[in-house]
């Protein structure tokens, strides 16, 4: 994982380089666009004009996101890169929007175009320009996890694949006189139209909060899960205050016999662990387990049965049975599809209940989270 200073630094030399690419292929185009009276050309141009803004909007947004934390957000300014990534997206749909307009236009009041070879050497050069910089782009996007780089990345590659259909359209156009200039520049429009909903969507999830990755999730009950005393991990909660900023929480379960000192002790290691792999902080709670009791592992091996049989139900952990106080604990990680979550759960103790007469079902706590579950 990279520090925050080079993480900032890797997404700013990227939207420069972006930025640069960008104006000069725009200056191009609109030029050439201007000569030959393509108006697909011309709108391409304004695509990429568009996307040299978004490179400045990264920019703006990463150094803003880079703020420390303060009294009034304590946890620091990450977020803000989401809302550049929506930012970004909607200054691709209005250029989609443009090149649709502007393209009906074009179909209703179609006018002469005139290829000549500087163009098509321009627009297969554009082409290969904007392959390089959506993959350079998106593989630097994805090093930092930057939406905002992936998103001009990915528009980037959009870009490549419009170039190359005004490409063939000049082609037809000089073979077959037939002039698709107007029909191509809307298809284009509603490309990327399209595209940009899709960007929007994916950055509102963030905002919204997505479940955990599911290969960071595994890790990280990986090695927690490998130190010694800890008999399985479960409930991991991560909070997203941006990419590069996540804030936790983890239960663990331990024997009854460990004590508060060694309890701390195990908690205070798996916190540096995870804090110095991964850059998160992790609250750890406990579990307390009694498993080795012969009885023990009779209940509990029958409360897992009945519960994992039901197809709602997708992990039973952190069971304890107290038996001088004749209590079973434990919790269940359920999916989305039950309504009444609290109905469920009644109809669940009474059949426990039933089953187990000589303990009390004290409480069951429900998670409808399943990111434990890979």
């Amino acid at each position: 994982m990279l520090d925050g200073n080079s993480r900032e630094e890797n997404i700013i030399k990227t939207s420069i380089v972006g930025i640069i690419v960008n104006v000069i292929l725009t200056l191009f185009k609109i030029a050439v666009g201007s000569v030959s009276g393509s108006i697909a050309i011309i709108l391409d141009g304004v695509n990429n004009l568009s996307d040299a803004l978004s490179s400045v909007i990264t920019i703006i947004g990463m150094h803003l996101s880079s703020k420390p934390p303060n009294r009034k957000h304590p946890y620091g300014y990450g977020r803000i890169e989401y809302f550049t990534a929506l930012i970004i997206a909607a200054i691709i749909i209005a250029a989609g929007i443009e090149s649709f307009i502007e393209s009906v236009h074009k179909i209703m009041h179609p006018t002469d175009v005139n290829y000549s070879l500087i163009v098509f050497v321009i627009m297969v050069v554009a082409i290969i320009a904007k392959l390089l910089l959506g993959r350079y782009t998106i593989k630097k996007g994805e090093e930092n996890n930057s939406d905002s780089l992936i998103n001009s990345g990915k528009d980037a590659s959009f870009d490549a694949i419009v170039t190359a259909a005004t490409l063939i359209s000049a082609i037809i156009f000089i073979l077959f006189h037939i002039n698709l200039d107007g029909i191509l520049g809307a298809i284009i429009g509603l490309i990327i139209i399209k595209a940009g909903i899709e960007m929007i969507l994916d950055s509102l999830g963030e905002i919204l909060g997505k479940r955990v990755n599911e290969e960071l999730s595994a890790n990280i009950h990986k090695d927690v899960e490998k130190f010694d005393n800890v008999k399985g991990a479960y409930d991991l909660v991560l909070n997203n205050y941006g990419p590069e900023n996540y804030i936790g929480s983890i239960h663990i379960g331990v024997d009854e016999s460990l004590n508060a000192k060694e309890i701390y002790k195990l908690s205070r290691e798996i916190q540096g662990e995870i804090l110095k792999k991964y850059g998160i902080f992790l609250t750890i709670g406990i579990y307390a387990t009694n498993s080795k009791d012969p009885e023990v592992q009779n209940i509990i091996s029958s409360l897992s049965e009945i519960c994992l049989n039901k197809k709602n139900i997708h992990q039973v952990h952190g069971v304890y049975v107290d038996k001088e106080s004749k209590i079973i604990q434990f919790d269940i990680v359920v999916d989305f599809d039950i309504e009444d979550i609290n109905e469920y759960k009644e109809n669940l103790i009474k059949e426990l209940q039933n089953e187990f007469k000589d303990y009390k079902i004290s409480s069951i706590i429900i998670d409808r989270s399943i990111s434990d579950l890979i």
